[in-house]
């Protein structure tokens, strides 16, 4: 799921990678937005936040939505950078590193931090790593699947799944159809495990609030043990082949 790179990544590969990190990107946004009245898996609406405050002459709001995308920013970079450094050294770990440290961002959250606003010191602080951490998750996974896949937010996802219905009508060779009916599932796939994840959120927020966020990370924890369990059965069976 994580460990495949460029011609050795099939469909599957993608799949599995979609559906559970969208999964985990579902419960993440449904959460911030209960605990916080704000998104935090994407960084979209936060420009407009911030031209909006910035219009009143409320800077320090207006900073703080910057400040926002910043940190989605820095996930993204500090994502891709510790991906190169480790891949030089050790490429089994190079997906390990992030998610890792996606996963002590998470839980850290779900522990420390309750329902809160954007508009005191807390709040801000929680956005902040909830934002990092969505960015290193969607830095990661455009990473690995090289631009196939995208977890944290759907806006590209259904412009992507738009045109490629349209084109359904127009190319109608068969390599062509099969190719973009494989790409029309795996956007909805990714859209539906979103929608799942929002949904198993919102009714854990309310009996277990901030530690919603625990789902998460066991989430990203068994596709991180998934993966090296795949990694260590093929291993044993190729050794049993050479036998």
């Amino acid at each position: 799921m994580f460990r495949h790179l460029g011609k050795a990544r099939t469909f599957l590969h993608n799949l599995r990678l979609a559906t559970l990190l969208s999964l985990v990107a579902g419960i993440v946004n449904i959460t911030g937005v209960l605990a916080l009245k704000t998104l935090t898996t994407n960084v979209t609406g936060h420009f407009a936040f911030f031209a909006e405050e910035f219009i009143r002459k409320d800077y320090a709001t207006a900073v703080t939505f910057l400040v926002f995308t910043l940190c989605f920013l820095l996930g993204s970079f500090i994502a891709n950078a510790i991906v190169e450094l480790v891949l030089k050294r050790k490429p089994r770990l190079a997906h390990v590193v992030p998610i890792a440290l996606e996963i002590i961002i998470l839980t850290s959250v779900a522990m420390f931090f309750g329902n809160s606003s954007i508009y005191n010191f807390h709040g801000k602080i929680e956005a902040f790593l909830l934002l990092f951490s969505m960015g290193i998750q969607n830095s990661l996974v455009t990473k690995v699947s090289q631009s196939t896949v995208r977890t944290t937010h759907l806006t590209g996802l259904f412009t992507d799944l738009g045109i490629e219905l349209s084109q359904l009508f127009f190319y109608k060779k068969p390599d062509q159809q099969t190719k973009l009916k494989t790409n029309i599932y795996l956007r909805l796939s990714i859209i539906m495990f979103f929608f799942i994840g929002c949904v198993i959120g919102g009714f854990a927020y309310t009996s277990i609030g901030m530690k919603t966020l625990f789902i998460a990370s066991t989430i990203l924890l068994i596709a991180l043990f998934y993966d090296y369990l795949r990694l260590k059965f093929f291993e044993i069976k190729r050794k049993a082949t050479e036998l």
